[in-house]
């Protein structure tokens, strides 16, 4: 008998527990309190929907105390079942409506499934979120680097929240308005004297279009000078024109040599020529007797003439020692 008021004891527990979660009658009454109206069998089919009851009805509840009542209960299980964040969007639509942002139900679900933090958007909109850029590096006309860091104050723009680019567009296109704005830069100096300058012109540049920011101020918070890139380049074009100029020398002095070559080589073709020819005068000399048309005495005159050329050359030419004594003196 014992055992069976046990068995009955422990069934009653657990018919209790199960009764308790999907008859949720504690947060039932806590919503009717609230003056929110919903029936205990639309939170039994919560729970059988997998839907959490306690956080459509602390939004609707929250929702009802804000004064929001375009919010419907199936509007809010929709959401949840959608993958969304049913707390963030309440909480982003009761903070637009006390900052006077006009943010319907739909929009904020669009927001939140888009995978973007509405409520942080909306506090972003009420109160502007500063973002410091990375060192930018741009070179102005006179060939001086100025490396500037600037501070963006942007403001979420609600309506461009779902499809509108991020931050790092947005820092993106403000490096480039800087890039343009130092590089039609006459002088660097000009650049450091007025830095305003840069941030006027980059917010006529229009940089939010498409954005899901609206860019209210740009402060240059630093400029360093950097390097002398217009030096750098002109020695860098030097340079390669020394090499140029050392390359087409280089190939000049190669060329003269190829024809100095050449010439030694014509030379020794002709001297090899020529003594091929005086090789063939004692042949023809001897032609010439056996034929009759060389004397006796027209050999005598050519012997006499050569060792006359002979002589000459000899007494033209200088001595080893003649050449020894000019030197020392």
């Amino acid at each position: 008998m014992e055992t069976i008021n046990i068995f009955i004891g422990i069934g009653a527990f657990i018919f209790l527990l199960l009764f308790f979660y999907y008859v949720p009658i504690v947060l039932w009454f806590s919503a009717i309190v609230s003056g929110v109206h919903v029936s205990l069998i639309q939170l039994m089919l919560m729970r059988i929907r997998k839907v959490p009851p306690s956080i459509i009805v602390q939004a609707m509840i929250e929702a009802h105390k804000a004064g929001l009542a375009q919010i419907r209960r199936d509007e809010l299980e929709a959401h949840f079942l959608a993958g969304g964040h049913v707390r963030n969007v309440v909480h982003a639509l009761v903070s637009a409506n006390k900052a006077n942002i006009n943010l319907t139900f739909q929009m904020a679900t669009a927001i939140d499934l888009a995978g973007r933090d509405v409520f942080q958007a909306v506090q972003m909109s009420v109160n502007p979120k500063v973002i410091d850029t990375p060192p930018v590096t741009a070179v102005a006309k006179d060939g001086i680097q100025l490396i500037a860091k600037a501070r963006v104050t942007v403001r979420a723009n609600i309506k461009q929240l779902v499809g509108g680019a991020g931050e790092e567009t947005v820092l993106a296109r403000v490096g480039e308005g800087i890039v343009s704005s130092i590089g039609s830069s006459d002088s660097h100096k000009t650049v450091l004297e007025n830095p305003d300058s840069i941030s006027k012109v980059v917010l006529e540049k229009g940089l939010d279009a498409g954005t899901a920011f609206e860019i209210l101020s740009i402060d240059i918070a630093d400029i360093d000078i950097g390097k002398n890139i217009g030096a750098g380049l002109q020695i860098d074009q030097a340079e390669a024109d020394k090499n140029i100029a050392q390359a087409k020398a280089e190939e000049r002095r190669a060329m003269a040599v190829a024809l100095e070559q050449e010439m030694k080589a014509k030379a020794q073709e002709a001297r090899a020529k020529v003594i091929e020819a005086e090789a063939e005068v004692p042949r023809a000399m001897a032609e010439a007797f056996r034929n009759g048309n060389l004397g006796i005495m027209d050999y005598a005159r050519y012997q006499n003439l050569q060792a006359d050329t002979q002589m000459r050359q000899t007494i033209a030419k200088p001595t080893t020692s003649t050449t020894t004594k000019t030197s020392k003196q």
